[in-house]
């Protein structure tokens, strides 16, 4: 699980709820049913209306890949082209036939196993990477629409919250007779808002942002096997194409250089 998806969903609401009853308020009245029934109920409403049924399936999937943890597999592809590069230039491309079947091969994204196949049935060097680039932005395209539904339900959450609140205050105004009822009646009403803010700022956008950004790793990790293919293809050294696919390496600096260090060590271990 990705921890930080659900530590920070915890830290941000507990955050809100703690300071609120720091200043003497109570958790029980920040509990509105209907409130919560105009929020989600209208923001989930709004949403299907903006997409097809096919995509909003896809939801509760969605929302469980944000929990998941995915780290890139940036340096473990480029390590694997180095090798591939290795065992071709000793080899000859043909020899690479037999990773098709591979069980590491399956680690990686499928464009990797259509990627060697084209290079080994000896495609031209423009066919590959045209035919990749347009695969690599159809897919991509696809992701960021998967993360753009969370983002259009965090635009329409706070607007619910805010109808919410008029609708409240439509009823509290429609009792004025009783102005004792007024203060508590009010308050109730503005927890509509409270809960369309809140869920915008601290869940439908930050999934969003989240999914967003798991799609550019995946695309990062695409171009690495495009560019080592196209590698593969020209028949450039080992030691070039491992040079060539780190610059693909977009990690903190000191988390990279110390992965880069141990990768290059395993890759010297593997040509002694």
């Amino acid at each position: 699980m990705d921890l930080s998806t659900l530590l920070g969903i915890i830290v941000g609401f507990g955050s809100l709820i703690f300071a609120f009853v720091l200043e003497g308020g109570s958790v029980a009245s920040l509990i509105g049913l209907s409130a919560a029934i105009i929020v989600l109920g209208g923001t989930i409403g709004a949403t299907m209306t903006s997409f097809s049924m096919k995509d909003i399936l896809k939801l509760p999937k969605l929302i469980g890949k944000a929990f998941k943890e995915e780290g890139n597999k940036y340096l473990d592809i480029i390590k694997y082209f180095v090798y591939l590069s290795q065992k071709a230039r000793s080899e000859g491309l043909l020899s690479l036939e037999q990773e098709l079947q591979s069980d590491e091969i399956k680690n990686y994204d499928p464009i990797l196993k259509d990627c060697i196949e084209l290079v080994i049935d000896g495609a031209d060097i423009e066919l590959i990477k045209t035919t990749m680039e347009n695969r690599i932005y159809i897919e991509d395209k696809a992701l960021k629409k998967e993360a753009s539904m969370f983002e259009a339900a965090g635009g329409y959450s706070p607007t619910m919250g805010i109808i919410g609140t008029v609708m409240g205050l439509v009823h509290v105004l429609g009792n004025l007779s009783e102005p004792d009822k007024l203060g508590p009646s009010i308050a109730v009403a503005f927890i509509a808002t409270l809960y369309g803010v809140s869920m915008a700022n601290l869940v439908w956008l930050p999934i969003g942002e989240k999914l967003k950004n798991k799609a550019q790793i995946k695309r990062t990790e695409k171009e690495i096997i495009l560019e080592g293919s196209l590698s593969l293809q020209a028949g450039e050294n080992p030691k070039i194409v491992e040079k060539k696919l780190l610059t693909f390496v977009v990690e903190r600096e000191s988390e990279s250089n110390s992965k880069e260090q141990s990768v290059k060590g395993e890759i010297a271990d593997d040509k002694a």
